[in-house]
């Protein structure tokens, strides 16, 4: 008998949790823009930013897969507002399905000015990952 996929997901949404900062999602990075992550602009090379939820994305990827995962996919991405020199960035990580092999995580992007107590949403994005094995071959996600 199959197992539902609602218990599937629920049991790996809590082995990629580690206290909840948000509504929905988990604190997994946050970090600080600095001056040598630029564009000729002068704001945060949105490539930058990329690479920061490529790193929470994995950072949840591998919690919930116990062991090496890549990054198969980055989906409907969209920059809403630029990110200055001396905000703090901080990326919640979602599980929002977990299938054999692969999982989708979502990625929200906030930004706090420096001397402000008010944060904005910046970017989200959904990326999908794969759990591999040690010859780097896709493997099965545990199902405990």
């Amino acid at each position: 008998m199959s197992e539902d996929p609602k218990d599937i997901l629920a049991r790996a949404q809590k082995r990629g949790s580690h206290g909840r900062q948000q509504e929905e999602g988990v604190l997994v990075v946050r970090t600080i823009a600095m001056p040598a992550d630029t564009n000729p602009a002068g704001d945060i090379f949105g490539g930058w930013l990329m690479s920061q939820m490529d790193l929470a994305a994995g950072n949840m990827a591998g919690r919930v897969a116990q062991g090496r995962c890549a990054t198969v996919s980055v989906e409907a991405m969209q920059f809403l507002r630029p990110v200055k020199v001396g905000d703090e960035v901080t990326l919640y990580a979602t599980l929002r399905k977990v299938g054999r092999t692969s999982m989708s995580i979502h990625i929200d992007v906030w930004a706090r000015a420096r001397y402000s107590d008010k944060a904005e949403t910046v970017t989200e994005g959904d990326f999908v990952f794969v759990a591999l094995d040690e010859n780097g071959a896709p493997r099965a996600i545990s199902q405990n």
